[in-house]
């Protein structure tokens, strides 16, 4: 289910996965069961079975966590309060990011380009370009290539490439040494 949100064409989005106020770049598949919400993914994503990104928050200082003293849309369908309360942090995922199983992301957090979150994660900060995270809560275990190679990546922006190009480049996206060279 698709509401209020803008999916390029070339976007398959799997089985059971809902998205919600959002919106999904180019060649980015949504696996099973996900479920999005108020998120801007980039092209060439991978997001794998059940995973949540941007989910809503509830205030912790407030006399009450229960939506009935926040938010008018509550599965209550009453309020008692509407308080200047933003439940749904604006959620950004970088291109080519891989987001493996019954991972969770934050909302309100930044995921960097090319970035891989393990399976199973809880990633609860933003997470740099290139890295890879695994764990609850996620934490950086290596990066994907060293800080120069990222920087030519991160200039190059392949992802903004027409498709005609990625046609021609195609064959160098086996060996990192050969594509950064071409």
């Amino acid at each position: 289910m698709v509401n209020e949100s803008l999916i390029h064409p070339t976007v398959v989005v799997q089985y059971g996965s809902r998205i919600y106020k959002s919106s999904i770049l180019r060649y980015t598949y949504v696996n099973n069961n996900c479920y999005i919400i108020n998120t801007n993914v980039g092209s060439f994503c991978s997001i794998a079975n059940n995973v949540m990104i941007g989910g809503g928050q509830h205030p912790i200082y407030f006399v009450s966590s229960s939506p009935l003293f926040y938010s008018d849309n509550n599965v209550f369908n009453k309020y008692f309060h509407k308080a200047q309360f933003q439940e749904y942090l604006q959620t950004s995922i970088g291109n080519d990011v891989w987001i493996g199983a019954n991972a969770f992301i934050r909302g309100g957090l930044t995921i960097g380009h090319g970035a891989i979150i393990g399976a199973h994660a809880v990633v609860t900060k933003d997470v740099e370009p290139y890295s890879i995270v695994v764990g609850n809560p996620a934490r950086v275990i290596k990066m994907r290539f060293n800080e120069e190679i990222i920087s030519k990546l991160l200039k190059i922006r392949w992802w903004d490439w027409t498709d005609v190009e990625l046609s021609r480049s195609g064959s160098f996206f086996e060996n990192i040494n050969d594509f950064l060279e071409k």
